[in-house]
């Protein structure tokens, strides 16, 4: 089968035998995967000592071909999307909620990668990652599940709960990229006022399209940090209230040195960072994308597997908004 792997600094779509499902878990043949901005920056940043460890794609959509599982939900032929890690729920970052730190996360992952034709999940995936989907959606709709979770996660983590009334709250999303997007769509499903801005025009215009719009003259009580720029810093201590809450969602590559010592101490500012979801987060959202909460309709652009290349760099150019890989 194929699969894509980065070998001397290059994307190569490489032959290798299909997985084997030697114990507990299933095969899942890939319908698509979407391209992520970690994979972006797995790419940029890969050498020759770690492009070994490195795995491409995550945000996966297929259909199970086999399964060996006392867990009931899953057959043969269900359509699923899937996360790539879960955690042990034991150790004592579980025990403080912080699931993404936990070593057992860390480790986990699907094989050989989320680019291959085919992939081996271990039966914690099919308890705690994956979900079946609805067939109403088209694929690359069903591929948003786990970037769609890791907006849900930082939403948590600002303090916001779903069902509960969160309208007297407004929500600036700094960066308007696929991410940005979604974390907008999310929020509205929380019932949080959502408003983004992006330098670039054209990404706002999109965003506008959504039904989301900028206030120049307005101050929002939590601000998400969705933009990989030290400049996104600035314009969030610009309009984030006194007392309010900053969401770091994302990294830079420049050497700025963060947010000012004072600026957080007198202002009362919370600086709040989220990485990854739970699979509670998960869950919710396979909710919200099976029951059209959050719609994630035409925003990605489609590929095949042999021009997985040409997707990374037309996605390092910003010459498209989201890639999704059909496989």
């Amino acid at each position: 089968m194929k699969y894509a792997k980065l070998k001397n600094g290059n994307i190569e779509i490489l032959n290798c035998e299909k997985p084997a499902l030697n114990s507990k878990g299933a095969i899942i043949k890939v319908l698509g995967c979407g391209l992520c901005g970690s994979d972006l920056v797995k790419i940029k940043h890969a050498n020759k000592e770690n492009e070994d460890k490195i795995v491409l794609g995550h945000e996966v959509v297929g259909i199970i071909e086999e399964i060996n599982s006392d867990i009931s939900d899953y057959k043969k032929g269900d359509i699923v999307a899937l996360g790539h890690h879960y955690p042990c729920f034991n150790c004592e970052f579980c025990k403080n909620k912080s699931y993404s730190m936990c070593r057992t996360f860390k480790q986990s992952n699907i094989f050989p990668a989320g680019f291959a034709q085919y992939i081996r999940v271990d039966d914690n995936h099919l308890k705690y990652t994956v979900y079946k989907m609805n067939t109403n959606l088209k694929n690359d709709e069903m591929a948003f599940l786990e970037p769609l979770s890791c907006c849900i996660r930082a939403i948590e983590r600002a303090g916001f709960k779903y069902k509960e009334d969160n309208s007297k709250h407004s929500a600036l999303v700094i960066g308007l990229g696929s991410i940005g997007l979604l974390m907008m769509k999310a929020l509205k499903a929380f019932g949080v006022n959502a408003y983004g801005y992006d330098i670039s025009q054209a990404r706002q215009e999109l965003a506008k399209n959504h039904g989301f719009s900028f206030i120049e003259n307005k101050k929002y009580d939590t601000v998400f940090l969705t933009a990989g720029h030290s400049k996104t810093i600035e314009t969030a201590l610009k309009y984030v209230i006194d007392g309010g809450k900053i969401i770091v969602f994302s990294s830079i590559e420049d050497d700025f040195k963060g947010f000012s010592n004072n600026e957080i101490y007198y202002r009362e500012l919370s600086i709040i960072s989220s990485y990854s979801p739970a699979p509670s987060d998960i869950k919710l959202s396979a909710e919200f994308l099976n029951e059209n909460k959050v719609n994630v309709k035409n925003l990605s652009t489609h590929y095949k597997l042999d021009n997985l290349a040409s997707a990374v760099d037309d996605s390092f150019k910003n010459k498209i908004f989201k890639a999704y890989i059909e496989i």
